[in-house]
């Protein structure tokens, strides 16, 4: 039995007139006979007897108006539960990382919660980069990407994914001859990074600096794609995971070799703070993040 159905028997009883329920439904009333008289004959009893022009239930439609109003009820409720969890759905998210390299991919899932959550806002906070995690106990951004999880009981961690670090250079390079990069190969490199200070820098803070290694020259080069350019013209080499270089397009004369002999991989965290956890808006884009970057 439809929906309408029950609205109709309600109406028709609480108005106690046609002309009164047709106006209230926004039908004529010539379209709310038929309608009632449509549904008696599926039914194969009268729900109504009009006496004295009245409209009374009989004991089967005082059945269906009992049932319509529990119906009718739970959809209300169940609507009003909706709007409260969607209420909850409305933010502005600030969002920063400790290398610039993460926002790579970052803005296509932007684009993508855009689409499906309108009420979110995300705003990509370059100005924190570097040092998301000060940020974040400042209240100055909301979520952070960054490869070591703090030790602070006031924030959250989740681990994302895990990626690898390649070195990427020209295949006429003298490093491109053992099958991978030690220490040592690094010590008369020229080294092309994003930006400094070192510290950010992952090939740098977790496997030279610990081995005390500097390669001999380093050069900041914020745009990749002139980063790239030099590595082409095997001026230097970058060491970058290669889903930040899926935007680009690759000469078939670039390399990509691992970086120590089980490779330079790292793990993946979203750091937020402890009292956002309850915030439905933060919840909505944290298992949109998982779902999206455990893929990579």
């Amino acid at each position: 039995m439809e929906i309408k159905y029950f609205r109709l028997i309600k109406t028709i009883q609480e108005e106690g007139s046609i002309a009164n329920s047709a106006q209230k439904l926004f039908l004529t009333q010539s379209a709310l006979s038929h309608q009632l008289r449509e549904l008696e004959e599926r039914l194969g009893f009268k729900v109504f007897n009009r006496v004295r022009n009245k409209w009374q239930l009989t004991d089967e439609g005082a059945e269906l108006y009992r049932l319509g109003n529990s119906i009718l009820d739970s959809i209300e409720k169940g609507f009003q539960n909706i709007e409260q969890l969607r209420s909850g759905s409305v933010g502005t998210i600030k969002v920063s990382t400790e290398c610039y390299s993460f926002y790579q991919g970052l803005s296509g899932f932007i684009q993508k919660m855009g689409l499906l959550y309108p009420e979110i806002k995300v705003d990509l906070i370059l100005e924190a980069t570097h040092q998301p995690i000060s940020k974040i106990l400042s209240n100055e951004i909301d979520i952070a990407v960054v490869t070591v999880k703090p030790e602070n009981e006031t924030l959250s961690s989740i681990a994302i994914y895990e990626d690898e670090i390649f070195a990427i250079m020209h295949k006429e390079n003298p490093l491109n001859k053992p099958d991978f990069l030690d220490t040592h190969d690094f010590s008369d490199a020229h080294l092309i990074i994003h930006s400094f200070p070192l510290e950010t820098v992952s090939v740098y803070e977790r496997y030279l600096k610990p081995n005390k290694i500097t390669p001999l020259k380093i050069s900041a080069i914020p745009l990749t794609e002139v980063a790239l350019e030099m590595v082409h013209a095997n001026m230097g080499i970058m060491c970058i995971p290669k889903w930040a270089l899926k935007p680009f397009k690759l000469s078939d004369e670039l390399v990509f070799k691992r970086i120590g002999k089980n490779g330079l991989k790292r793990r993946h965290y979203l750091v937020f703070r402890e009292v956002d956890k309850a915030k439905k808006y933060i919840n909505d884009f944290i298992s949109n993040f998982e779902e999206e970057f455990s893929r990579k």
